[in-house]
């Protein structure tokens, strides 16, 4: 379909444009609902029933998505305009595959293939971009842990080359927390790769994500978004991070540089360590980011609008900050079937206030399951207001 000239048709019809959601979570969710404001038919896919995207889109279906087989029968099944991977645990393999046969992958097959491991990430941007980042090394057994904290020291990060909100992620500040870290770390993964990356720790001022959008008429950056991380799991995020002009036009050169070589078209959130005017490269999410979730009450559009209209083809004019503002998650702390909330009415009492509930059907324990995004007039205020109005809502 031309970007030129795109034909909207009627959602459950046979002229719809249809988008298949892999990963069907609450990014995913937002996603759904900007496209099916535009009148597109959306289809959700996730390894559970009853995931929060799906409560939103025409149809569902339950796979377990890094199964090859199942990945292609629900796609040749569909037979989507557009793929729209929504999380890391896909059959990429077969997703290149679909793409060469000409189906289109959001923001391309290779791109979810290379994000959704940090092995294929970090080589990218160290090895073939010269990006400055953390010093690193790869480590398939206990040994060559030990051998690559000889390299880097301590303290440092043990990770899985596979996986989201900090699963699997621990510190090691003593040689005797090496063997905790590698069991963590292989049995944290999404996948089970059998690799993990080693990561020195960087001094740094503060860390962003700088949400990036790659649309039919160039490159756009959102202003950046600040965030804290607690366990390697978003916990706060808050817009604008104030910055320097160097800093913040370097930010922009790593970014720029950085979804060029993805390709492409799709929202991207781009993570980065600043420090002073230095800014080095740490991860990058072909798709909206958790920490952007701020963006539905700071900016004229939200990443999740902006992703809609750009893997749509979609004018991405003018982003605009409307406000500063923060984000504060909502968390589970125990395991429940059937979870409930208490607190919202508290939580929505002083103005400039938005709770958004997930609608997870379980926490398995520890899990975030919705947040509370406002506008103030700073960061401070914004910040302090944000986490005043999660703390009223309990989830048991």
């Amino acid at each position: 379909m031309s970007d030129a000239a795109p034909v909207w048709g009627t959602p459950l019809a046979k002229n719809a444009r249809k988008v298949l959601l892999l990963g069907s979570g609450e990014l995913g969710k937002e996603v759904v609902i900007e496209l099916q404001r535009l009148g597109i038919e959306v289809v959700a896919v996730d390894r559970y029933p009853n995931a929060p995207a799906m409560q939103v889109a025409h149809r569902s279906h339950v796979i377990d998505m890094t199964d090859a087989a199942e990945l292609r029968r629900v796609v040749l099944h569909e037979s989507p305009e557009l793929i729209v991977p929504e999380i890391e645990a896909i059959a990429t393999p077969e997703l290149l595959k679909l793409e060469q046969e000409g189906f289109t992958v959001i923001p391309t097959a290779r791109a979810t293939r290379l994000t959704m491991d940090r092995e294929g990430i970090r080589k990218l941007a160290a090895e073939e971009l010269g990006l400055a980042t953390s010093p690193y090394r790869f480590a398939s057994s206990l040994d060559e842990v030990r051998a690559a904290i000889d390299d880097i020291g301590l303290p440092c990060v043990v990770k899985p080359t596979m996986s989201s909100s900090g699963h699997g992620q621990s510190v090691v500040r003593d040689v005797a927390d090496v063997e905790a870290a590698w069991g963590e770390a292989t049995t944290g993964s999404r996948a089970r790769t059998g690799r993990v990356i080693v990561e020195g720790f960087v001094k740094f001022d503060y860390e962003i994500t700088l949400l990036t959008v790659r649309h039919a008429n160039g490159t756009s950056f959102c202003p950046p978004v600040g965030h804290l991380q607690i366990d390697g799991d978003y916990h706060e995020s808050w817009q604008p991070q104030p910055m320097t002009d160097a800093a913040l036009r370097r930010a922009h050169e790593i970014a720029g540089q950085m979804t060029g070589a993805l390709g492409g078209r799709g929202i991207f959130g781009v993570e980065l360590f600043v420090r002073g005017d230095e800014v080095l490269f740490s991860e990058v999410s072909p798709r909206p980011h958790d920490t952007g979730l701020v963006t539905m009450a700071t900016q004229n559009m939200s990443e999740f609008e902006l992703h809609a209209r750009a893997i749509l083809g979609l004018p991405v004019p003018e982003i605009r900050l409307v406000s500063p503002g923060a984000s504060a998650v909502i968390l589970a702390h125990e395991r429940t079937d059937m979870p409930t909330y208490t607190g919202v009415p508290d939580a929505l009492r002083e103005p400039d206030v938005w709770v958004r509930v997930f609608g997870k059907p379980n926490a398995p324990g520890h899990r975030r399951m919705g947040v509370v995004v406002v506008r103030d007039a700073d960061i401070a205020s914004a910040r302090a207001k944000a986490r005043s109005a999660a703390d009223r809502v309990s989830v048991r």
